[in-house]
């Protein structure tokens, strides 16, 4: 009896190890693999397409700033002090105006990015969910999501690339109004280079006050 009171437990443990042993862990890029597919290049493209006019149209108002605050650098000292408040309303309104519209397109730009990674993100999920499935993993971890607490993953438990594989031969259509709800992955799409700000022209006085 006391030989079976030993043993038990010990059965016990061994049988918990065991479990353990056929659990299957994988791991996921969701960054890497969103945008490897067909769908996620595409997405990039687009949103790239669609904006690049509008930042080359900043960057020529950028240049347009700069010459006009190079003009009132070389010439505040010689010109009269009506023309001198002239420049500088000019060159303040410029930047205002510019600021606003730079706003505008990071807002828009934003807005865009989050659509299309509810789109690809709640696809994506579904892929993962299958190939999970069929091959019997127990749980499946985002390496790409910061704070990343995934202290070591042997090759072999990356999935990214047989999911991106399986996305791309699924090739499911992008419904036309986005999922309500997504996962958080939002930082997955590469951005388009986003306008930048005009600077202040620090050698340039407020304007003169009536």
């Amino acid at each position: 009896m006391t030989r079976n009171f030993i043993l038990a437990p010990l059965l016990a443990v061994l049988a918990l190890g065991a479990q353990a042993q056929t659990q299957k862990i994988g791991v996921i890029n969701m960054q890497d693999a969103l945008v490897a597919t067909k769908d996620g290049q595409k997405a990039v493209a687009d949103l790239r397409s669609k904006y690049s006019p509008k930042d080359q149209e900043l960057q020529k108002r950028q240049q347009e700033l700069t010459a006009k605050q190079e003009q009132y650098r070389k010439t505040q000292n010689t010109i009269s002090e009506a023309a001198k408040a002239t420049l500088e309303r000019d060159i303040d309104s410029m930047q205002r105006t510019m600021q606003r519209d730079v706003d505008d397109v990071k807002q828009d730009m934003d807005a865009d990015q989050q659509r299309m990674v509810n789109e690809l993100g709640q696809k994506m999920m579904q892929v993962i969910s299958k190939y999970a499935a069929d091959n019997q993993f127990t749980a499946v971890f985002d390496v790409s999501g910061q704070p990343n607490n995934i202290l070591y993953a042997s090759n072999t438990a990356d999935i990214t690339q047989a999911v991106i594989a399986l996305y791309d031969k699924a090739a499911p259509v992008t419904p036309s109004a986005p999922p309500s709800k997504a996962p958080a992955t939002s930082s997955a799409i590469p951005r388009p280079s986003a306008p930048t700000a005009p600077k202040p022209a620090a050698t340039i006085p407020a304007p003169l006050k009536k």
